[in-house]
């Protein structure tokens, strides 16, 4: 999977996402309701680890994001 470094990176918007979902829930609750190994979400975060597409898709939906934005931090334009 690429990931744009050129813009917000990956892991601060995945963090983000986490910390701005109401109520607050801890990173080993989180991975256990996208159905994600607790250390993967963490290695995530931290950046020491980029998601295969199958983890992006968990994300995603559990998010209510895009793929896209995920990865570059830009909305998909293109509606299916």
């Amino acid at each position: 999977m690429v990931i744009d470094r050129d813009t917000d990176q990956f892991p601060e918007r995945l963090r983000k996402l986490r910390e701005h979902m109401r109520p607050v829930k801890s990173m080993c609750i989180t991975s256990e309701l996208m159905g994600l190994e607790r250390s993967k979400l963490r290695r995530y975060e931290r950046g020491e680890l980029e998601p295969r597409r199958p983890d992006l898709i968990a994300i995603a939906k559990y998010y209510g994001v895009s793929i896209d934005y995920l990865c570059t931090g830009h909305a998909s334009k293109k509606k299916l």
